[in-house]
């Protein structure tokens, strides 16, 4: 069994090497959901997520032997850096497993760690499946990502950290992928005070835990599927399990749709950078159905690649309407492009880019097409400026994926 005396044990192994990461009180979120609001950081630690904690004291847990023979695990990417990066202190070799589908700069960062990288699968399952293969083929230690008490335990002292900023909290708000944050967290959370409520968050497309909880028995289901890749994990694990039965109060789960929006709440708001899995214990904060309640989130990690950091910020931008394309057919005359312009100038829309296509009919003096993508204050600002061309006599149409603009 996980006890106090464990969670105080690792606590003191990962002093001076775990950074510790201060609360951060969010004026706007709080007044979104209408609680106080903070946020427990964990893109800032070490390596970018809080898997160094149980990575590092799980290490320090294993025989010298054990270690002699060499690390190996699997992982979407956090607890990849997070083995490596205990294995480089131990003076240790370490081999990792990723899914094929695991982003470039969390590959690169595990190399940089000294760690060899395998990409096999296209999900986490499949890599930990190859790994645990490996390790026996290869007479190596395997090192869990989530199912390990260990590991969970090292997790868990993130809830020490939260009650010594926050003695007074009432909710916390923790990502689940494979259990192992979720039942550290929230077994520590529960020693420390039986009346905090823990409520665990899953993507819609990968949310394992939940179907395991309603099913009473860890179940494994067809497909993850899901922008959070550090949560995509099929089958949870059965050792943290009953721990999740017992100290999670509630479960949340949230479309991935709702993780685009979070991210831009939270680099326009708080400047971070949190990667989609972190992301969902933002995304929860909407749907919690308490007022008035200190409110903690776990931003469980910050490692994002440059290319999806920017799909974020455009699809996040068009499903606001803070930027959008319209299509508008105008008559081959001198003065039209002027006219559209102005009627964009008069409602404040800001021209990004203009493209005067004449080539859309054979007959070029019945009409061109100009296609105009504008910044805008919202969806409502872009409903006036749409209206205000229909009013001129232009049949704007919108153009894009319609799932964002619907």
């Amino acid at each position: 069994m996980l006890t106090l005396d464990q969670f105080k044990e690792a606590r003191s192994v990962l002093q001076g090497v775990i950074s510790k990461t201060n609360l951060v009180y969010s004026k706007y979120f709080s007044e979104l959901c209408g609680n106080q609001v903070y946020m427990k950081p964990e893109n800032l630690q070490v390596t970018g997520a809080y898997k160094i904690r149980g990575a590092y004291y799980k290490t320090t847990k294993l025989t010298e032997e054990q270690k002699a023979h060499g690390l190996i695990t699997a992982s979407a990417g956090n607890h990849a850096q997070g083995v490596a990066y205990a294995a480089q202190v131990a003076g240790v070799k370490a081999t990792v497993v990723m899914p094929t589908t695991t982003p470039l700069m969390k590959v690169n960062h595990t190399k940089e760690y000294g760690a060899e990288v395998i990409l096999h699968g296209s999900v986490f399952d499949d890599a930990a499946e190859h790994a645990m293969l490996l390790a026996e083929e290869r007479g190596m230690t395997y090192i869990p990502p989530f199912n390990d008490l260990d590991i969970a335990c090292g997790q868990g002292t993130i809830a020490y950290e939260i009650f010594q900023a926050l003695p007074d909290v009432d909710v916390i708000l923790v990502p689940i992928g494979g259990g192992g944050l979720a039942a550290g967290v929230s077994t520590l959370a529960k020693l420390l005070n039986p009346n905090v409520k823990v409520i665990g968050v899953e993507p819609v497309g990968a949310a394992s835990m939940k179907a395991s909880i309603e099913a009473g028995h860890v179940v494994t289901l067809p497909s993850a599927v899901t922008i959070a890749d550090g949560v995509a994990v099929r089958t949870p694990g059965d050792v943290v399990f009953p721990y999740i039965q017992q100290n999670i109060d509630e479960f949340m789960t949230i479309e991935d749709s709702e993780l685009v929006e979070a991210f831009l709440d939270i680099m326009e708001n708080h400047k971070m950078i949190v990667e989609n899995a972190g992301l969902l214990s933002v995304a929860a904060l909407k749907h919690l159905d308490c007022k008035g309640k200190n409110v903690v989130s776990i931003l469980s990690g910050g490692n994002m690649d440059v290319i999806t950091m920017s799909s974020l910020v455009q699809h996040g931008l068009i499903s606001r309407g803070r930027v959008f394309t319209f299509s508008v057919m105008l008559p081959d005359r001198p003065g039209e492009l002027l006219r559209v312009a102005e009627i964009l100038a008069r409602e404040n829309g800001n021209i990004i880019k203009l493209e005067h296509n004449q080539f859309v009919s054979i007959n070029r003096q019945s009409k061109v097409e100009l296609q105009v993508t504008l910044e805008a204050f919202g969806n409502d600002h872009k409903a006036v400026i749409l209206e205000a061309l229909r009013q001129a006599g232009y049949e704007a149409s919108l153009v894009g994926p319609k799932s964002i603009y619907n």
